[in-house]
């Protein structure tokens, strides 16, 4: 019943208040004299030195193999959702443009207010999460159409130790929103996440079967991962801040939400090429503790938990859990305007809309060829997409006082399946 009604859910966003990260030497080195910022176009595969110390849409398109679009099919459209008073400042899009996509220079986007969501364009008030996500979405995926919805509102909250404020965000109102208008954008990127442990279990089950509506209609979401490893970050077992918020106590590794919801694809963060786990921050990755492993996810994790050495982490985790994340991608150093002005920005908020964008330019071509768009990921990424993906074997992600999960060879609760390789991508989809 509840993938068939449109129902609620409520959800806390770390990008506002602690998934945005800015490099100790951001302003450093971050434009030359012109103000634009240089990347040789890619030469045989080869991927531009500079693209290890600053992320632009070129690096990009050289470490994905994307290719840049002249044309877009007309009902493709992608979409970036907004809360917390996050605001797109169309300025800075504008500047980015002649920084990093000249091609894009004049275009803009879709606004959508949900429930009184404002769109304040003084440059002052620009938000971080919305230009990151508005940047390289829409840049990588130019001219595909853009729609940016920003969501008022704040949902209840079950306060733990690790976030004991309630900035979560009203999913509740978008989800009703959006699944109550028909044509919906085929791809949908949110750089938001709750503990999953703050958000009420009922609400993010009605939540998570709302996504699944949204991809029985076609539509591709993507949530970023989490930027504090397996909980909190911290490495520390004297100052992490992973326990549980039910009266006991007791420490244990804490998943995010909505990336846990088995009908969504989390997206993990790597930085550098060779590309390794990223370092300055933590990729989110572990189990939900709320939602069963996928049918989908069974072989490829259960492959990663049987190499796990013997009680591993007994008892901080749930082993028959759903997987954290499913992809992953750069999520560090990322050259955005904000404010007027050049700065480096990392997170696994520069992920999911990295993948996203990705994913546009897949429906884009599969709609040009008289193919349905994408629709829900992760049941094909796992048979058959996992073949258009880089295999990421290096890093950990640590938190709650450990090191956290190491990547591996296939699957791992750091860097999901892996990063995406467009051509190959495109190979691996299904009619």
């Amino acid at each position: 019943v509840d993938v068939i009604q449109p129902t609620t859910m409520f959800a806390q966003f770390k990008g506002a208040k602690s998934t945005i990260f800015f490099p100790d030497d951001e302003t450093e080195t971050v434009e030359n004299n012109d103000g634009q910022m240089k990347v040789s176009g890619s030469s045989a595969g080869g991927v531009d030195p500079s693209c290890n110390t600053t992320i632009t849409i070129t690096c990009l398109q050289q470490l994905y193999e994307i290719p840049s679009l002249t044309t877009a099919n007309q009902t493709n459209s992608i979409g970036i959702t907004g809360y917390l008073d996050q605001f797109a400042n169309l300025q800075d899009l504008q500047s980015f443009y002649k920084d990093q996509r000249p091609d894009a220079l004049n275009s803009s986007f879709k606004f959508i207010s949900v429930n009184g969501g404002s769109n304040d364009q003084n440059l002052s008030l620009a938000g971080a999460e919305a230009n990151l996500d508005v940047q390289f979405a829409f840049g990588l995926s130019h001219p595909i159409s853009g729609t940016f919805y920003s969501t008022a509102g704040r949902p209840p909250f079950q306060p733990d130790a690790h976030n004991p404020t309630n900035t979560n965000e009203p999913y509740t109102d978008w989800l009703d929103y959006v699944l109550s208008h028909p044509d919906p954008p085929f791809t949908i990127s949110t750089s938001y996440g709750d503990d999953e442990q703050t958000v009420p279990r009922d609400f993010a089950v009605r939540a998570c079967n709302s996504f699944a509506q949204l991809g029985a209609r076609g539509v591709s979401l993507m949530f970023s991962s989490g930027d504090f490893g397996v909980g909190d970050g911290d490495t520390n077992p004297e100052t992490q801040q992973c326990f549980t918020n039910d009266g006991r106590n007791v420490t244990r590794f804490i998943p995010v939400f909505p990336a846990s919801c088995p009908f969504v694809t989390s997206v993990g963060a790597t930085q550098h090429y060779p590309e390794v786990a990223v370092t300055r921050f933590f990729s989110g990755g572990g189990f939900s503790d709320y939602f069963p492993r996928p049918s989908y996810q069974n072989e490829a994790v259960n492959k990663y938990l049987s190499d796990l050495p013997d009680n591993t982490y007994e008892g901080l985790f749930n082993r028959n859990g759903r997987g954290i994340p499913d992809v992953s991608a750069q999520g560090d150093f990322f050259r955005i305007f904000l404010g007027g002005v050049p700065k480096k920005i990392g997170g696994t908020s520069a992920s999911a809309p990295t993948f996203a964008g990705i994913i546009a330019i897949l429906n884009d071509d599969r709609l040009k060829n008289g193919k349905p768009p994408l629709g829900f990921l992760n049941p094909w990424l796992y048979s058959q997409g996992f073949n258009g993906l880089n295999d990421i074997t290096v890093g950990n992600n640590g938190g709650c006082g450990t090191p956290g999960f190491s990547a591996a060879k296939g699957w791992d609760p750091v860097t999901g399946l892996g990063t995406p390789n467009t051509v190959a991508l495109m190979g691996a989809q299904v009619d």
